[in-house]
Formats: C-alpha cells, structure tokens, sequence
C-alpha cells in the first residue's frame, strides 16, 4: 500500500473515531438531561379541594372527559378511565395510559392532588407526568377540571393492570430539542396558569381548544411527519388556511368532518386522528376552534 494511500485512510478513521466519541457524548448529554428532568421536584402546593358529586358536576365532567379533555380516548385512559390501548411508536418507545379508576391511581390521589396534576402536570410526588398533555388542558377552569375529577370518581372501580411505558432514547433525545413532549411540567409556567375566558364561539376561547391539536400538528398548527415516528404512523395534515389545508373550507364541512370524520374532499380521515374528541364537542366549542384555525397565519404542509 502506497504511503498516501495508508495516510488517507488513517485519516479517515481518525475523523469516524472523533465523529463516534461526539455522537456518543452529545446522546449521553442529552438524556441524561431527560432523566434530570424526570427526576426533578417541583414545589407547588396541593389545593384544599373536593370535587363536588352533584349530578350536573358529574355531567359536566363526562362531557369534558369525553371532549376538551381527551381522558377517554383509547389512546390515553380509555372508556372507562382503566386505561389505554398500547402506542407503540417504533424507536421512540412504548406508551400507555393508566388505569386512573378508585382501583388504581384513582385511589391513591386526592382532588387536590388531581387538579394539580391536570394543572401543573406534576404526580403526587411532585416530579413530572409523562406525555400526559396537561399543558394543552390546564386552560380549563378550576370547576371544570374538578368536574372531570367528580366524574372519575363516579365510575366504577377497576383492577385492570397498567400497560407498559418505555421512552426510547431517541423520544429523550428529541424531548430535550423539543420536537416532542415527553417531559411536561417544565413546559409549564407553574407562577401563572393562563385560563380561557367563558366558553364562546369565538376565536379567542378556540385558541385554547386548539392547543389539544398541537402535539400532532405541531405549534404552527402545519402538520407534516411527527419527528421519529414510524413509517406507519399517519402524518399529520395541515389544518391552517393554507391551500394544502383549511383554505375554502365552511363550517359545515367542518362538521361534517366532526360528525362522520369525512374531510372536504370527502375522504375519511384516519383512525389514528382522535376524531372522537371533536364528534363529543358541543356547538359553542365546535365554532371556537372553526373559528381559531380559519384565522391562523396560513403555513405550508410541514412547517409544524
């Protein structure tokens, strides 16, 4: 071998080795921060609460655990609240929501421990929720959120055991770029709490709504592929005024997609999309967030 020829490759694995030992420390940096952040204790006090068990509370609550709150989709708590169906998103991990029932979590937290989980995103430990989107539901007001509570407490026990929950190092990783939302109470300002104003069908009370969209449709609201889910997971459609989006379209075809899950080009969305949440919405939460996503910015399909 020519010298020239055996310095040239000596360089290169030379430059591979330092890529390599780079890779590996900036992987180790950050989920080691993911960990801390998982690990770190938050001082925020426990309210002196009680859900009120009356039946128009209890109402409320189901309508919200089946709507705004999303509690009782498949892929979070499920029917029921005894948890969730399995998520299981390639690299990223395994997901699954618990079984929150006076069988199980339900039993071992009090109301106020519950509104401030909802609210700040913290456990009874006071250290983070994981993936639970409490930063796109606290807005509720506080009787709202105690609603949701009554309502859990209402519904039958349940032994049902927890799914599995493993984040990948590629979901720590891209939690910490802030590609997705893993870690959520250090996404939350726990010195001021921003509520929606009294629900109306107006843009300002649908931009609050609209916060329950952005974990698939990113913060722009542009849709495009989830960063580091599988091939199989749907990619996200762009739900701004942009041409590739909500351009053109009236309220009731708006509807009609809430209703039958039927978009304007008569197409059927996809299972994977939480239709239920806005099939479960009433008139005045409907037109809010029609309201709020017509007048958005419009962005490219991607943009997220």
């Amino acid at each position: 071998m020519k010298p020239w020829v055996k310095k040239t490759l000596w360089s290169i694995l030379g430059i591979t080795f330092v890529a390599a030992v780079g890779l590996g420390g900036f992987v180790y940096q950050q989920t080691s921060a993911f960990d801390a952040a998982m690990d770190r204790v938050y001082d925020v006090p426990v309210k002196n609460v009680q859900a009120p068990s009356t039946p128009e509370t209890i109402a409320r609550g189901d309508h919200l655990a089946h709507s705004l709150g999303g509690c009782a989709l498949s892929d979070c708590h499920g029917e029921g609240l005894s948890g969730g169906k399995l998520l299981d998103m390639g690299p990223l991990g395994l997901l699954s929501g618990p079984n929150i029932t006076s069988g199980a979590l339900g039993a071992v937290y009090s109301d106020g421990e519950l509104l401030r989980l909802v609210e700040h995103g913290l456990k009874k430990d006071g250290k983070s929720v994981l993936f639970m989107s409490s930063h796109e539901i606290n807005w509720l007001p506080e009787a709202d959120i105690l609603a949701i509570i009554a309502y859990l407490r209402s519904l039958p026990s349940s032994n049902k055991p927890h799914g599995p929950r493993k984040v990948g190092t590629l979901a720590k990783i891209l939690d910490q770029q802030d590609k997705i939302h893993l870690v959520i109470a250090h996404r939350i300002n726990h010195e001021h709490i921003e509520k929606a104003p009294p629900p109306m069908p107006t843009a300002d009370y649908g931009r609050h709504i609209g916060k329950l969209c952005m974990g698939c449709h990113g913060d722009t609201f542009g849709g495009g592929a989830i960063p580091g889910a599988p091939p199989e997971i749907p990619i996200p459609a762009n739900i701004t005024p942009d041409a590739s989006g909500l351009q053109g379209w009236t309220y009731e075809e708006f509807e009609r997609l809430a209703d039958q899950g039927i978009r304007k080009d008569g197409k059927k969305v996809d299972p994977f999309m939480p239709i239920q949440v806005l099939a479960n919405m009433d008139a005045t939460e409907r037109k809010a967030l029609f309201a709020f996503l017509t007048h958005l910015p419009a962005k490219p399909f991607g943009s997220r």
